[in-house]
């Protein structure tokens, strides 16, 4: 690696970013919220140019899933560090969490992938049965975890009882681990990609790789860092809107999911749907998976209450998400009129949630 690359923008900024976090300037005025907005999104753009060197070397399907647990692992982080600083204001916190996150994947990112490709190519081509066996697992997770808690009858709320929390938060591991070892063991050939209309480039050598890991890693923690130190000053604007609070946590996880999400969308426009496919589903399994369990250990350890079921509302919102994606998926080819579908499922997701 020459000197020319280590002054790269990916590296400068990040490191910017990093010790802007660290001075704690991000309450003194508008004006420095403002510098850290901007070193947010430098941030996220850095972890995407990051992301794609470490996937040129390790190859598909390993590059999307190092990207989806790495900003999986930082959104349990934020997530456990608000609850155990919250208190038992916080029981909601990890629901709603997850379930923007599930929503923002499954309509904003993938929705934007199926509409930005179709525009460029018409229609673009993928395994179906890697969106089966992606979908087949998320429903599983999302049921057992977000509308079961409902209907159980050990508990008056919409929570599990401990030995309730514990049983589902193992089995979440379960499918999650077992899809990861299907994704990339035994039937790695169905989350390959097919079509690859660009020029492939010289792999990065080891230095290098190691390198974006490294700076992925920096990114990834300074987006969750610098979004959760900036949250009281998305709060006040949102508070000065009149706009419900959770209209927050919307906000905060859509600044996590950025890197992902750009990622996704920069392959659907490479014609390398199967790498957008992979990205936005296997994120959505990997925030749900992996985050119930760690939040319930905080749970059951801290003897915090831990409100999981949704509301009506959300449960239909839901329900019509998993659907259409299940319908769009279906044939394994794409095209705009899906994108469009999932697109307004987000805006109105977005809209019920500042008009209730």
């Amino acid at each position: 690696m020459s000197i020319k690359t280590l002054f790269h923008w990916s590296y400068i900024f990040p490191i910017l970013a990093l010790t802007y976090y660290l001075l704690g300037v991000t309450d003194d005025s508008p004006l420095l919220a403002a510098l850290g907005g901007v070193l947010l999104i430098s941030s996220v753009l850095g972890a995407v140019h990051h992301a794609e060197v470490v996937a040129h070397k390790v190859g598909e399907p390993f590059g999307t899933i190092i990207l989806a647990i790495a900003i999986t692992v930082l959104e349990v982080g934020l997530i456990v560090s608000l609850m155990v600083a919250g208190g038992k204001e916080t029981d909601k916190l990890a629901r709603d969490t997850v379930f923007a996150a599930v929503m923002l994947i499954l309509n904003g990112i993938l929705g934007a992938c199926l509409l930005l490709g179709g525009i460029k190519f018409k229609e673009q081509f993928f395994a179906r049965t890697s969106g089966n066996m992606a979908l087949i697992s998320l429903v599983a997770i999302v049921v057992m975890t977000l509308i079961l808690p409902n209907y159980t009858t050990s508990e008056l709320s919409a929570s599990f009882s401990k030995a309730q929390l514990i049983f589902f938060s193992i089995a979440s591991l379960v499918i999650y681990s077992t899809f990861l070892m299907v994704q990339t063991v035994r039937h790695r050939n169905y989350f390959l990609p097919e079509n690859d209309d660009e020029p492939h480039a010289e792999p990065p050598t080891n230095f290098e790789s190691t390198m974006s890991l490294i700076f992925l890693i920096i990114c990834l923690g300074v987006v969750v860092f610098l979004a959760k130190a900036l949250s009281p000053k998305i709060e006040e604007v949102v508070h000065n809107f009149g706009a419900p609070q959770a209209l927050v946590g919307v906000i905060i996880a859509a600044v996590v999911l950025l890197p992902e999400g750009m990622a996704a969308i920069k392959a659907a426009r490479r014609n390398q749907f199967q790498t957008s496919l992979n990205l936005a589903l296997g994120s959505a399994i990997a925030s749900i998976g992996l985050t119930i369990p760690c939040v319930a250990v905080v749970s059951i350890i801290y003897e915090m209450p831990l409100l999981l079921g949704l509301d009506i509302k959300s449960m239909v919102l839901l329900a019509l998400s998993l659907y259409t994606v299940m319908l769009s998926l279906n044939r394994g080819k794409t095209n705009i009129l899906y994108g469009v579908v999932l697109l307004v499922n987000l805006f109105a997701y977005i809209f019920t949630v500042i008009v209730p």
